[in-house]
């Protein structure tokens, strides 16, 4: 639900067809709680998959560097065999790295194995004690008790791994720790022996280090490219939701507010039907005993001028109220039952021109100044004259009540140039209306006169609405009144 319905509700004081309003619209604000909530749930997996793709990612490089890493031990365990342990016993009797001979013919075997390929570094453990007794890095040679769980496990004969990581898809930031990602390789150091199908013993434990912060870095970067991604479509989702849902909301507060005022408007045409039924039976009723008091009233002035002259007066009085409870009644009639349209080509400004003939002497008695301009060029027109001509004495016999104490009455007649429709203008320089009475004038029996049934205006309306015309009001309190009638 808007602002815009909110308020508009809320300045009209209608707490019911408030209820009304968010009841409509009950339907489409789930319908929108739904979809943003699918919309996160959908963001949600998205990331959690992204996770999951890029996870599998590292695993799947995980097995295929551990494969490569036990594939290369096991090469090099070969060939110090076989270049190194077998020609040293030969040449020294026994295999001592703390001879400086020793130890470069093993560097130098090791370090030609492994030039070509991705390592980060190569250590040999003693069997016997836990002590590095080779590493291509030289800090580490004769240090002791670095071999952990991987070197107790590497002992007994099983080739393990460990990972050493630093860095999450936040490191590829600028300024962040650069991303690290060594996998440490233990496998058991075996003399061969040739022809033999046994494993051999195990002198020691080969720690390979691989250096996999590149394929790691990549994993990463895919990982970051997905949320982007991901984020971005669902940012772009969202928003062209967020207006659709915007829009879609106006709409539905729209036709909601145009189906309540439906309702309401056919809810008055019933009441007012009803209200028409019984004003036309109530008036039928009182019509032909008033014609019976009036005519008695009239045949008893003529006695009393006999019997009693002088007196008459006060059957005057009885025939002069009776003659305004019919007029009233004949109102009433015909708001209820309005008359068939009698459509005949007549000349408008001719109409016009008998409305104001007719009013001419009260204009004259209270001081209003006519003045009169009527478009030649507008010929004959379709309507009931008789209707129209009622209408417009409606219009303005109002707006000489409107000046009291005189004042100017402008009546006007043009053509609009766009569908050739007839606009008739009256204004008045009278006491003028509120934008809230203005609003109401062509209500039946609203009046804001001492005396009238408030029905003239409305009655005007039902004329015009019968000629497929349209009447609007502009007032201004103390300025005075414009009333414009547009006929096709």
């Amino acid at each position: 639900m808007t602002e815009e319905d909110v308020k508009y509700y809320t300045a009209a004081d209608d707490s019911e067809q408030l209820e009304q309003l968010r009841a409509g619209l009950m339907p489409f604000q789930l319908v929108k709680y739904f979809s943003f909530s699918s919309l996160g749930v959908i963001l949600l997996f998205t990331l959690f998959l992204s996770w999951a793709i890029s996870n599998n990612a590292k695993n799947v490089m995980l097995d295929q560097s551990e494969a490569y890493s036990l594939l290369l031990a096991e090469n090099l365990n070969q060939r110090i065999i076989r270049d190194f342990v077998l020609p040293t016993v030969v040449n020294y009797g026994n295999i001592a790295l703390s001879n400086p001979d020793q130890f470069q013919r093993l560097d130098k075997i090791v370090r030609n194995a492994t030039r070509s390929m991705k390592m980060e570094d190569v250590t040999i453990y003693d069997s016997t004690i836990n002590i590095i007794s080779y590493s291509t890095v030289e800090e580490k040679v004769g240090k002791k008790n670095l071999g952990g769980l991987e070197y107790e496990k590497a002992l007994q004969g099983e080739a393990n791994s460990q990972i050493h990581s630093r860095g999450t898809v936040l490191n590829l930031l600028p300024g962040t720790l650069d991303v690290r990602y060594d996998l440490k390789t233990f496998i058991p150091f075996r003399l061969f022996q040739e022809g033999s199908d046994s494993n051999g013993q195990i002198m020691g434990v080969i720690e390979i280090t691989q250096n996999l912060s590149h394929e790691y870095k990549a994993i990463l970067r895919l990982q970051r490219k997905i949320i982007l991604v991901s984020s971005l479509v669902m940012g772009i989702l969202f928003l062209v939701l967020l207006v659709i849902v915007s829009r879609a909301n106006k709409i539905m507060g729209k036709r909601v507010r145009e189906r309540l005022a439906l309702e309401q408007k056919l809810y008055d045409v019933e009441k007012l039907a009803h209200l028409g039924t019984m004003v036309a039976t109530v008036s039928h009723e009182i019509k032909s005993p008033l014609g019976i008091i009036r005519s008695t009233a009239e045949i008893l002035v003529k006695r009393v001028k006999k019997l009693a002259p002088g007196n008459e007066n006060l059957a005057e009085i009885i025939v002069a109220e009776t003659t305004r409870l019919n007029n009233i009644v004949v109102e009433f009639l015909d708001f209820a039952r309005p008359q068939k349209v009698n459509l005949q080509a007549v000349d408008i400004n001719q109409s016009v021109k008998q409305v104001l003939q007719f009013v001419k002497t009260d204009l004259a008695t209270k001081g209003i100044e006519l003045i009169s301009e009527l478009h030649p060029g507008i010929g004959k027109i379709t309507i009931d004259p008789e209707q129209v001509y009622r209408a417009l004495l409606n219009i303005i016999v109002n707006g000489i009540q409107a000046m009291p104490d005189g004042g100017r009455l402008i009546v006007q007649t043009s053509i609009v140039r766009k569908d050739g429709s007839i606009v008739i203008s009256i204004t008045d320089t009278g006491v003028g209306m509120s934008e809230e009475t203005a609003a109401k004038v062509f209500k039946p029996f609203f009046t804001d006169k001492h005396k009238g049934t408030g029905l003239g205006l409305a009655i005007t309306k039902n004329i015009i609405d019968q000629h497929h015309g349209s009447i609007a009001v502009v007032s201004r309190e103390g300025k005075g009144t414009t009333f414009t009638i547009t006929l096709p």
